[in-house]
């Protein structure tokens, strides 16, 4: 029977080998703090239990079978992410207890190999060729992208880099993806490069001043403003998304100010960065 501390090294070794398209012994190693000698155990528990889906290739690295089942790790894209973020690795619970509850929002689909692919592409500054599909073109469109860094807003994970199509550095859904990734060779355009992700900005929210005094008083408490207001520093091509967060619509007040609650006070200092503006 697997013990609790090696379930967690094998939820680990399958993730890496979903989402990172491989798994080598030393990334074990650093993530646990073991000898080698104990994850070359852990993964020779698993091909004991589960032959046939980790296959050993000569670098040394291990990659599973596409058509396997995984049987420690539930599959989920969000903690491999959140690991790229954080360095920090769990396995997901979703039990719940009468004293707390979190609401979960249904997962958006993702291919594993584009995935892979493109976390490759940022750590070795690379581009991809790649099919992409949107709202406004439904229909699978080839693109040469750069992908720079992995970004979790608005609820969903996307990756900003530069877009060949659009000559400039773009926001592409993670869900959105379609077909294989191919590498296409070292990139020039960086990360450094990118001025809306270089550039931070400073958002200022206040109460709607529609809102009686005491209304106005309930969200400065909530939000510990200072003098009335809200400063939020944000990389600039994230300030959209942290107004939709905030229910914030910089476009027009909603009829009832109970409903948006709080407004942007220096629209005109930084509509340069918002979408549409």
């Amino acid at each position: 029977m697997v013990q609790h501390a090696q379930y967690e090294r094998l939820a680990f070794i399958e993730m890496l080998a979903l989402w990172q398209g491989y798994v080598r012994n030393s990334d074990v190693v650093r993530q646990f703090g073991l000898s080698r000698q104990q994850v070359y155990k852990d993964i020779g528990t698993y091909q004991a239990l589960h032959p046939d889906i980790l296959h050993k290739f000569r670098d040394g690295s291990y990659q599973r079978d596409p058509a396997s089942s995984l049987h420690y790790y539930d599959g989920s894209l969000d903690i491999f992410l959140h690991w790229l973020l954080t360095e920090s690795f769990y396995i997901s619970n979703h039990l719940q207890t009468n004293q707390a509850y979190s609401l979960a929002l249904p997962a958006r689909s993702a291919s594993p190999q584009i995935i892979a692919i493109l976390t490759q592409a940022i750590r070795e500054q690379l581009s991809v060729e790649v099919g992409y599909v949107s709202l406004s073109n439904p229909e699978t469109d080839g693109r040469i992208f750069s992908p720079h860094t992995f970004v979790k807003a608005g609820g969903r994970w996307h990756v900003r880099g530069y877009c060949e199509k659009s000559q400039d550095y773009r926001d592409l859904v993670l869900s959105r993806f379609r077909g294989e990734a191919v590498i296409e060779g070292t990139s020039a355009h960086t990360s450094m490069k990118d001025a809306a992700w270089n550039t931070f900005i400073t958002i200022i929210l206040a109460p709607d001043q529609r809102l009686t005094p005491a209304q106005q008083e309930v969200l400065i408490n909530d939000y510990q403003m200072t003098n009335g207001k809200l400063e939020l520093t944000v990389r600039a091509a994230l300030a959209d998304y942290l107004l939709k967060e905030m229910q914030v619509n910089t476009k027009y007040l909603d009829g009832k100010p109970e409903a948006q609650q709080l407004v942007l006070v220096n629209r005109d200092d930084i509509k340069q960065w918002l979408f549409n503006s």
